[in-house]
Formats: structure tokens, C-alpha cells, sequence
């Protein structure tokens, strides 16, 4: 049974592994700086598909099929999969999936979902509810856009605190075998909201969420961050990066050495034009499954907090003048069983 050392922090008692993962992203994904990591960068921004939201769709779908493949697995032999997505009622996974005949749990954690999916499996698998648990989620620029900004042939000038809606996904398999990487811990999120509005500064709503649930792990665990090689926050950009680290020194805990963010790694900001970084579901997703878990296997990387952020908005509380509530959910992430 997982260790509870406190009200939302568990210690795996028989580390659940991660052995297989896949990260798809889009063209100017790949052009990026860690392009090179990706499994499958798709030049077709439509995925072969009629509409945006499909493409979306095909694109998880063909990633998780691609996982599969690299585990010689077939979708009868998976328990369970967590998937979600920020498209009106997470549509995008439930009709990329169906097909998979996958018995399917959907979650909403907003950009935050690949750690709430992979905090969810890797709690059933050490409790031996499940013995393989696929994690996923994806987000795509043009769905994105779509629903919570405004259409593309609108040529709207972004701000500059605004992020880039990755198109990418990411998906990773739990089992109990003995094989790195391994969840070592997790800690659940609560609801922060510090009465942000602007929808076009979501680093800023995020952090003080990022900010409590580190805080809280720290204090439950009392690990320091020298303890890990990187902490790696979802999409933050650098506007919300720079507030963590700055919110955390004030509670006398220094990241800055030690920091990492997703949306900040997966765009140049100078020739891409990608303002504050990146964000999306498919952001944190696709760098965790594309650059940390390989190099976590591989035993590159021995240690990884990585902290999921999520904004938990939708178009029409926005419209309606509400603020932003954000929720950042962690998992300690290690080539080392223990």
C-alpha cells in the first residue's frame, strides 16, 4: 500500500515503472530546440483529418498506438487508460479513443492532466488495482485557439505575457515492472486562485499553484531541491517560471539551480515568435515523455520533480469576468526504485 506522510503526499511502498512512452508534436514543434526528441513530428497540421478537432483527436490516438507498438502491445492487453484534453469536454480524447475499446477514465486537469493521469496510475498500480495503466493527453494550436481565443484568420496580435498552445501528445504506460523510470512519489494539488483575470497571462495564475504543491511535497518529505537533478514545471513560460522561483525564496527554498519548464524548452521565443513559451496539455506532456523520461531511463538523469500546472478556466467564466483557479499536481519521477 502507498505511504500516506501527509495530506496530500504518498510514498510509493513498491515504485510503479513508466517502461514504455511516446511524444507526437507538429511541425513547429520539431523546429524547435528539442525537436529532435520526438518521437513523430507531424509536417500535416491536420493529421490527415477534415477539421481541427479531429486532427486533435487522431493525433493522441496515433501516438498511444504508436506506444503500443514500441511495448509489442496490443490495446486488449491495457487495464485502464486516464486521458483528457481542454477541448469542450475533453471530446478530443473521448473520440480519439473509443475505437482502442480501452476501458477509459476521462480527467480534466487542464495542462496539468499528463501528471494527474500518470499520479492516478501510478496509485492504482502500486495498490494493485491495475497492472498497465496508459496516461495521456494532447493539445493542439488550432483547437485551442479556436475555443478559448479567437479564429486564426482573425491574425490577432498575441501579448506578451500570452502563450503558444502546443500541437503535441504525450502518453506513457505504468505497469509494476521492474523497470526504470519509477514513480517514487506524488504529491496532489490543491485549487489556488490568487484573482487573476487576464487569460493572456496564465504563468502568473499558475505559479502560486506550482508554488504550494513543491512547498507542501518539501514539507511532507523534507527533501530539499539539491535532492534532484531537475524541477520540471509543466508550461509556465518564463513569466510564471520567474514568479515561482521568486514565491518559493520567499519560503526560504531556492529552485533557481535547479529549475526546468516545458513551455520555456519546446519554442525558441527569438525565431519562433512564441512570446512567454509554450503551453497546453500537449506541452508538459510530450517534453516529459520526449526528453526526461528517456533520459531518466537511460539513467542520464537520476532524480526529476515533475510538477503538472494546470489553469482551470473555460471560455465562458472568462467571458463572464471570473478568475483564473490553477492547480499544479507533482510526481517524483527516478531511475531508482529507491
Amino acid at each position: 500500500m502507498s505511504n500516506k506522510v501527509s495530506k496530500n503526499t504518498l510514498l510509493m511502498s513498491n515504485p510503479p515503472s513508466i517502461p514504455f512512452f511516446s511524444a507526437t508534436v507538429g511541425s513547429k514543434e520539431g523546429e524547435g530546440p528539442i525537436g529532435i526528441c520526438f518521437d513523430t513530428v507531424e509536417e500535416d497540421g491536420y493529421f490527415g483529418q477534415d477539421s481541427w478537432e479531429k486532427a486533435e483527436s487522431q493525433m493522441q490516438k496515433m501516438n498511444i498506438q504508436n506506444m503500443l507498438t514500441k511495448a509489442n502491445l496490443s490495446p486488449s492487453e491495457i487495464d485502464l487508460i486516464f486521458s483528457g484534453d481542454i477541448i469542450n469536454q475533453c471530446t478530443v480524447s473521448a473520440f480519439g479513443l473509443k475505437e482502442l475499446n480501452i476501458p477509459f477514465l476521462g480527467i480534466f486537469g487542464a495542462c496539468s492532466t499528463i501528471a494527474e493521469g500518470l499520479l492516478l496510475a501510478g496509485l492504482l498500480a502500486d495498490n494493485g488495482a491495475a497492472a498497465s495503466v496508459i496516461a495521456s493527453t494532447s493539445s493542439h494550436f488550432s483547437t485551442a485557439e479556436r475555443q478559448f481565443r479567437f479564429p486564426l484568420s482573425y491574425g490577432k496580435q498575441p501579448a506578451p505575457t500570452a502563450q503558444w498552445t502546443c500541437t503535441g501528445a504525450g502518453a506513457a504506460l505504468v505497469t509494476g515492472s521492474a523497470a526504470p523510470p519509477y514513480i517514487r512519489a506524488v504529491s496532489i494539488g490543491k485549487i489556488v486562485d490568487m484573482n487573476i483575470t487576464d487569460a493572456n497571462n496564465m504563468g502568473a495564475a499558475m505559479a502560486p499553484a506550482a508554488a504550494d504543491t513543491i512547498k507542501s511535497y518539501f514539507d511532507a518529505t523534507q527533501k530539499q531541491p539539491p535532492d534532484y537533478d531537475f524541477i520540471v514545471t509543466g508550461d509556465l513560460g518564463t513569466v510564471g517560471s520567474a514568479l515561482l522561483i521568486d514565491l518559493l525564496k520567499a519560503d526560504n527554498i531556492d529552485i533557481s539551480a535547479k529549475h526546468k519548464d516545458c513551455g520555456v524548452m519546446i519554442y525558441d521565443p527569438e525565431t519562433q515568435g512564441t512570446n512567454a513559451g509554450g503551453s497546453g496539455c500537449g506541452c508538459g506532456a510530450s517534453v516529459l515523455c520526449g526528453f526526461f523520461l528517456p533520459k531518466l531511463q537511460s539513467g542520464e538523469i537520476k532524480n526529476i520533480l515533475f510538477v503538472g500546472t494546470g489553469a482551470l478556466m473555460s471560455p465562458l467564466v472568462t467571458q463572464q469576468g471570473q478568475s483564473i483557479p490553477a492547480i499544479a499536481h507533482l510526481l517524483h519521477i527516478s531511475h531508482m526504485k529507491e
